[in-house]
């Protein structure tokens, strides 16, 4: 095979994914649009009403007595308490910043204004 059939050869694939691609895309928003507008208000209503009959009819307060549920609770209490130490850790200062004066209280929104000199003295001769 030459070089330029071969050349030939990518340049269609490439205008195929890209085909590919675009109609992908198109599809995508075609899917979200559809599944927004079918949501309307009676079907929240209607999805709520068989989604709480659903859960009534599985008896959850059962399920929890017998431990397993009350296990899953327990580990996951575990899991998130150790992940938010995680983030304190990570949230503390730097050993080089300074604290702030208890008296110079401003919201970090705020920028710093800018420290001026006081004009020199202008002197007549």
């Amino acid at each position: 095979m030459s070089l330029d059939a071969h050349r030939a050869r990518v340049r269609a694939a490439e205008r195929n994914v890209e085909a590919q691609w675009t109609q992908t895309v198109a599809h995508g928003r075609r899917t979200v649009t559809l599944w927004r507008t079918g949501w309307t208000p009676g079907r929240i209503v209607i999805a709520g009403l068989v989604g709480g009959f659903l859960t009534g009819r599985a008896q959850p307060l059962r399920m929890a007595g017998s431990g397993g549920l009350l296990a899953l609770l327990r580990s996951l209490s575990g899991l998130l308490a150790a992940s938010g130490l995680d983030r304190g850790e990570s949230k503390q200062a730097e050993p080089d910043a300074t604290p702030a004066a208890a008296d110079d209280v401003r919201p970090a929104v705020w920028p710093e204004p800018p420290r001026r000199e006081p004009p020199p003295f202008v002197t007549t001769p």
